[in-house]
């Protein structure tokens, strides 16, 4: 190792956040008002995003009646990231990271919109041409956001964006799937569809409006690369974590997180089947959706308050989440009823959301700017593999091995451990070196 990841104090800074946890992110918003309008952006794009995708989920199992036909949604909803990771790590590095997120940001509100046609004919490849095309801007826009947001805030206030950045897109599922439920069931579709769309120009107008400067970005005179140059900066981006084992271990520590993202699937069945309200699958999925949001809302702000922005505290969170949530994914499974089922899912999101943001800061603060877009494409790109594995894997337990909804959550639970058990190990052999 370069010694990249020596545990020291993040927030260490002339400058120093308020002590009172609540302080910390009302500064944060009031003082800086780029990271300001990025947060902003990101709470009104995504509530638009949670109204969409459980229209869909409602649209393709009340079309096909069958649970692998939502859960192919979710893979194209995720598979396509993992195969532009070497285009979309090479672009973050290259270009201006905030002008590629205003145009991931237009072209997916027009996207959204062609989804009223699939309304119309209840055409499902066209569903899921959709759904490919707008993940392909997504792959685009959130390596980009990750990358940038060291460029916006300072290092002491990485943690803590980070942790309000978590919570926030908890809030916009807590709060956009409940409604997004209700939306769906109530008033349609197509108006479901109609949000998402203006979500996306409204996100993209706020990121317009951001003022930083990126010394990443290639000059104008550069911007058309020789492929076997564009080939040579992905290659630079895999050396670099070959010979960085501990930021390697922080982009695979979403893979576990990954893994698990087979419940997209299952949340929905649970509702449809399981627990529906009043005959309506749609509000309780929403509300299982919403369950999963308030935990990733609450794991980041706890786990922000317990570790205190030292590295050391913040790998050993990340170890200790993954068995909270194997054993709340275990009682999960296992609830006899909805108010139960909403308990459990609110302990495992609050374990799994505080991995994401303990390694994603982790990552921020030790990464250059000139590799990380690729580090970020790299990360994303692995979580979306598994998350899509995961879900074709319940497609198919569902469907064609016969396994119960109640059983794959208990699976999922368990597999949990696994990740948790190789992080301790790792812990302890890198326990005292400085590699």
């Amino acid at each position: 190792m370069n010694g990249e990841l020596t545990p020291v104090s993040v927030t260490e800074s002339p400058r120093a956040l308020p002590s009172a946890m609540h302080l910390r992110y009302f500064w944060l918003l009031r003082s800086n008002h780029n990271f300001r309008r990025l947060w902003l952006a990101q709470l009104v794009s995504e509530m638009g995003d949670w109204f969409y995708s459980l229209a869909i989920y409602d649209l393709l199992l009340a079309t096909t009646h069958r649970s692998s036909a939502v859960g192919w949604a979710i893979i194209i909803q995720t598979l396509p990231w993992f195969f532009m990771t070497p285009f979309a790590g090479y672009v973050t590095d290259r270009f201006p990271r905030r002008a590629l997120m205003i145009a991931a940001d237009i072209f997916r509100g027009f996207i959204v919109l062609g989804m009223l046609l699939s309304l119309v004919s209840t055409n499902t490849r066209l569903i899921y041409l959709l759904l490919g095309a707008e993940v392909i801007f997504s792959s685009l826009f959130e390596p980009a956001r990750s990358a940038l947001l060291p460029n916006v805030v300072s290092k002491d206030e990485i943690l803590p964006a980070n942790a309000l950045s978590s919570s926030t897109w908890a809030f916009a599922l807590a709060i956009g799937a409940a409604l997004g439920g209700a939306v769906t069931a109530l008033m349609g579709r197509d108006f479901a569809f109609a949000i998402d769309s203006l979500s996306f120009f409204v996100s993209a107008a706020l990121i317009l409006r951001i003022r930083i400067h990126e010394p990443h970005a290639a000059p104008m005179r550069k911007l058309t690369e020789s492929v076997s140059e564009a080939a040579d900066s992905v290659l630079e981006g895999v050396a670099y974590l070959r010979e960085n084992r501990k930021t390697l271990t922080l982009v695979l520590a979403k893979a576990g997180v990954g893994f698990l993202g087979g419940s997209l699937l299952l949340l929905v069945i649970f509702g449809e089947r399981i627990f529906p309200v009043e005959g309506h699958g749609a509000l309780a999925v929403g509300l299982l959706y919403a369950a999963r949001g308030v935990g990733s809302g609450i794991g980041p702000l706890i786990g922000d308050r317990l570790t205190g922005g030292f590295q050391d505290r913040m790998w050993r969170s990340i170890g200790i989440s993954f068995f909270l949530t194997a054993a709340a994914y275990v009682a999960f499974s296992c609830s006899p009823t909805l108010p139960l089922a909403l308990l459990f899912l609110l302990f495992a999101s609050m374990g799994t959301s505080n991995i994401w943001v303990m390694s994603t800061s982790l990552l921020q603060i030790n990464t250059s700017d000139r590799i990380r877009g690729r580090v970020f494409s790299v990360d994303f790109g692995v979580l979306m593999l598994m998350i899509a594995i995961s879900n074709y894997l319940m497609g198919l337990g569902l469907d064609t091995w016969g396994f119960s909804a109640r059983e794959l959550a208990a699976g999922l639970g368990l597999v949990m451990i696994v990740p948790g058990v190789l992080w301790m190990v790792a812990l302890r052999r890198w326990s005292g070196r400085a590699d």
